[in-house]
């Protein structure tokens, strides 16, 4: 299985892309990860915020395939422990047959046709992160989730 994370708009802090950088490059050894950005669309004056979650989500959806498994990371979505998180991952792992998609929304979070696509939904808390902090959490949580799967000395409980 393949994941690929789908985020609108650029990571501009440079220490957040370090971090990315270094779980996307231990995540490597353990199973392929690539990061797809989306330009964020520039709202203006006349635009409301529906119609820019509505361009985001066709942005988004453009970029999956039939049989993709899509995750949206989300903070209405279920919450789970690291633990809880490597065995929702290991199940993935054996049942999905090409790709997990994570997507991280831009600023209004998702369309209604996003949502509809969405196989899951995952919060990785109750508080709210802006996306770049989302998106180097959840590579984080990823690489944990392989730690503990592989029984290595990453995680303590």
């Amino acid at each position: 299985m393949k994941i690929q994370l789908v985020a609108v708009g650029k990571t501009s802090s440079g220490y957040i892309r370090e971090g990315i950088d270094m779980y996307l490059n231990r995540l490597k050894h353990y199973l392929p990860v690539e990061v797809k950005i989306i330009s964020d669309i520039k709202g203006n004056k006349s635009m409301t915020e529906e119609r820019q979650k509505e361009l985001e989500g066709e942005a988004i959806l453009s970029t999956l395939m039939p049989g993709d498994y899509v995750v949206l990371l989300d903070e209405r979505g279920d919450e789970l422990t690291s633990r809880q998180f490597s065995t929702y991952m290991d199940k993935r792992m054996s049942t999905v047959a090409r790709r997990m998609v994570c997507i991280v929304g831009g600023p209004y979070g998702f369309s209604q046709k996003v949502y509809d696509r969405a196989d899951s939904k995952l919060s990785l808390s109750r508080m709210t992160f802006n996306h770049e902090m989302v998106r180097l959490f959840f590579v984080e949580q990823l690489y944990r989730a392989m730690t503990i799967l592989r029984g290595e000395p990453y995680h303590h409980d």
